[in-house]
């Protein structure tokens, strides 16, 4: 299923597949790709507060720094997991993380499947990559904050993230 909503990298529009979530909404199921290759799927996640910072590769400035606060937020931070999740290949993912001290974040790969990406209105059909954005997921597996970025290149409003988290 497309969608029309446009997003723009560095001013040029792009268009996004899928059906965008909001909050409330029961949060759909995928599969994304640890660094080891192994699988992950949201449902083993069933029961933890769960923020996704989604974003097209670590390979690109804002997405190093939206990776980097997320490691550090998460540290600071009980009972909720990070999980990041781009298009980058599972091994450059543990290249970065070995590099940057990504211990804290769970950070994952869409390459394979492309399930997330599809589930959650970010992949970018002119780009074939995640488009950046924030999700957090509730215990009870609802979407409780969303954050999709018009533009790709900007960074998250993490304050607000950190602030939808304090209040679950």
């Amino acid at each position: 299923m497309e969608r029309k909503n446009v997003i723009t990298f560095a001013g040029s529009p792009l268009t996004l597949v899928g059906k965008e979530i909001l909050v409330g909404d029961l949060a759909p199921n995928f599969t994304v790709s640890k660094t080891d290759l192994s699988p992950l799927s949201l449902a083993e996640l069933k029961g933890k507060t769960i923020v996704i910072s989604a974003m097209p590769s670590v390979d690109t400035s804002v997405c190093e720094l939206q990776t980097i606060r997320f490691n550090k937020e998460a540290a600071k931070l009980e009972n909720v997991v990070i999980l990041t999740v781009s298009m980058d290949l599972p091994f450059a993912l543990s290249r970065f993380c070995g590099a940057k001290d990504i211990k804290n974040a769970i950070t994952t790969s869409d390459y394979k499947d492309r399930e997330f990406s599809h589930n959650y209105g970010l992949y970018i059909k002119e780009l074939a990559l995640v488009s950046r954005a924030v999700i957090i997921i509730d215990k009870d597996g609802k979407i409780a904050y969303t954050e999709y970025l018009k533009e790709i290149t900007d960074e998250p409003k993490y304050d607000l993230a950190i602030d939808a988290l304090k209040k679950l």
